[in-house]
C-alpha cells in the first residue's frame, strides 16, 4: 500500500478506537446528573448507590478517552502535514477552544465529582457532575464544528496557497454544524443509556442466580438505574432518529448530493425517487439487487415534495463519487440499529410500567448484549460521514490524496500502525478487565438500606 492509504487506515484505526469512549462518557455523565439529582432530592439509598457505582465506570471510560484522544490529534502533524499546513488557520481554532475551555472544565469538575463525595455538600457534588456533563457536551460541539467545516466549508478564503479564516462565526456555524451536533449528541446519550441499562441488567441477572443469597441493595440499585436508563434511552433514541437524523439527511441532500445518492443507493437521477428499505448492493457496475423500496418517499423526505428531482450517482463524475458499497451498507445498518434502540427501550419502559421487567430475563440478557450496539451505530455514522465525503478531505476544496505528509514513508506509517494496534489491543483488554471486575464486585461490601442513610445535612453524603 502507498503512504496515503496507510495514513488513512491509521487515522481510521486511531479515531475509531478513540470514538468508542466519548459517546459513553457524554451519555453516562448526563444520566448521572439525573441519578445524583434523584439521590439528593429523594434521599433514596438506591440512587445514592447507583451514583457511587456508575461514577467509577464514568471515571474509567473518561480516562480511556483522554489517553486515546492524544494520539488522534498528533497525527495531523505527523501523517497529514500538507492538510495541517493548508487548513491550520481554520481547523486549529475549534480544537484549541475544545482543549482550553471544554476539556479543562470537564476534567476539573470530574476530579471534584469523583473525590469530593464525602467532602462537599450534596448540592455542590451534584453541580460538579452537571459541569462534567456540560463540559463533555461542549467539547463535542467544538470537535463536530471542526469536522463539519470539512463537510461544508464556510467563512474562509484561499490565499497564498492556504485556507485563511475570514469569519470565525461562519466557519464554526457552517451549514452542517448544528444539525450534525444535535444528531451526534443524542446518539451519545443513547450510548450512555444502553451502557447503564446493560450494566444494571447484568447485576440483576447476577443477583437473580444467587437466589436467597442475593444482595437486596444491589438489586434495588440496579432496578432504579435500569428504570432511569430505559426512559432516558427511549426519549433520546427517538430524538436521534426524528427530528435530528431526518434533518441531517435533508442537510446532506442539499449540501453533499454525491454522498446522499450513495447512502440512499440512488444510482439514477429521477423524480419521485424511491426510498430503499432493503437491498443488496453491488459495484462494477453499481446496482442494487433484492430491492424493497417505496416510490416517491425519498423525494418527499429529502425535499418535502414527492415529485422532487433527486440527483443520482449518474449525475456526477466518477472521480468525485465516494465508495458506494461501504457508504450504503454503513448508513442502512445505522438506521436499522436506530429503530432497534427505540423498540428495545420502548419495550423495556412498558415492562417497567407493568412492574415485570425483572421477570423478563431474556430481555435483561438482550440489554447486556446490546451495550456495544449504540457504539457500533456511532462508528457506522462516522464511516458514513467520512467515507461518504471522499474523495475530498475538505469538501470541494482539497482532495484526500493531496493531504498526507510528503516526507513520511509507507514503512514508517505501517510501523506506527502496527504499534498503535498492539497498544490499543492491550488498552482494550485492560479496560474490560477493570470494567468486569467492578461489575462482578458491585455490592461486595455492605450496601446501606434506605433507612440506614444519614440525613443529608451540610457536607454529608
Amino acid at each position: 500500500m502507498d503512504v496515503g492509504m496507510l495514513s488513512r487506515i491509521q487515522f481510521a484505526v486511531t479515531i475509531g478506537f478513540h470514538f468508542l469512549f466519548p459517546p459513553v462518557t457524554i451519555g453516562l455523565a448526563w444520566l448521572l446528573v439525573i441519578v445524583e439529582g434523584l439521590a439528593w432530592r429523594t434521599k433514596r439509598a438506591e440512587y445514592e448507590q447507583a451514583g457511587r457505582f456508575f461514577s467509577r465506570l464514568l471515571g474509567l471510560t473518561f480516562a480511556m478517552g483522554v489517553a486515546t484522544g492524544i494520539v488522534m490529534e498528533f497525527q495531523f502533524g505527523t501523517n497529514w502535514a500538507r492538510y495541517s499546513k493548508f487548513v491550520g488557520d481554520i481547523f486549529g481554532a475549534p480544537l484549541a477552544v475544545e482543549a482550553v475551555v471544554a476539556f479543562f472544565l470537564e476534567s476539573v469538575f470530574l476530579g471534584l465529582y469523583l473525590f469530593g463525595r464525602e467532602r462537599v455538600s450534596k448540592g455542590v457534588h451534584w453541580f460538579s457532575i452537571l459541569m462534567v456533563a456540560v463540559g463533555a457536551t461542549i467539547s463535542a460541539f467544538w470537535i463536530i464544528a471542526a469536522n463539519s467545516w470539512m463537510q461544508t466549508p464556510a467563512g474562509y478564503t484561499i490565499a497564498n496557497g492556504r485556507a485563511e479564516l475570514t469569519s470565525f462565526r461562519e466557519a464554526v456555524f457552517n451549514a452542517s454544524t448544528m444539525i450534525r451536533y444535535h444528531h451526534t449528541v443524542t446518539a451519545a446519550m443513547v450510548c450512555g443509556a444502553f451502557f447503564m441499562a446493560g450494566a444494571a441488567a447484568y447485576l440483576l441477572l447476577r443477583e437473580g442466580r444467587r437466589g436467597e443469597a442475593a444482595n437486596a441493595g444491589v438489586v434495588g440499585m440496579a432496578r432504579r438505574a435500569l428504570g432511569v436508563a430505559l426512559v432516558f434511552g427511549l426519549v433520546m433514541s427517538i430524538l436521534t432518529v426524528f427530528p435530528f437524523g431526518h434533518q441531517h439527511t435533508q442537510q446532506v441532500a442539499r449540501t453533499q448530493p454525491e454522498k446522499f445518492a450513495a447512502i440512499e443507493g440512488l444510482y439514477t437521477s429521477q423524480t419521485k425517487a424511491p426510498l430503499v428499505m432493503f437491498a443488496v448492493p453491488f459495484t462494477d457496475p453499481p446496482r442494487l439487487k433484492v430491492k424493497i423500496e417505496l416510490s416517491g418517499l425519498l423525494s418527499w423526505m429529502a425535499f418535502g415534495d414527492v415529485n422532487a428531482h433527486v440527483p443520482g450517482i449518474d449525475a456526477f463524475p466518477a472521480d468525485q463519487l465516494p465508495p458506494l458499497w461501504l457508504t450504503f451498507v454503513s448508513f442502512h445498518n445505522m438506521v436499522v440499529l436506530g429503530v432497534f434502540f427505540i423498540g428495545a427501550c420502548g419495550y423495556g419502559v412498558w415492562q417497567m410500567w407493568r412492574g415485570k421487567v425483572d421477570e423478563k430475563r431474556w430481555f435483561l440478557r438482550v440489554l447486556v448484549c446490546s451495550v456495544p450496539l449504540p457504539i457500533a451505530a456511532c462508528q457506522l455514522g462516522w464511516v458514513v460521514a467520512e467515507v461518504g465525503r471522499q474523495p475530498w478531505i475538505v469538501y470541494k476544496v482539497m482532495r484526500t490524496s493531496e493531504a498526507f505528509s510528503a516526507n513520511v514513508s509507507a514503512g514508517q506509517v505501517l510501523f506506527s500502525l502496527v504499534l498503535f494496534g498492539l497498544i490499543y489491543v492491550g488498552l482494550l483488554a485492560c479496560y474490560f478487565t477493570v470494567l468486569f471486575h467492578k461489575l462482578n464486585h458491585a455490592g461486595g461490601g455492605h450496601v446501606a438500606s434506605e433507612r440506614e442513610l444519614p440525613p443529608a445535612t451540610g457536607s454529608q453524603s
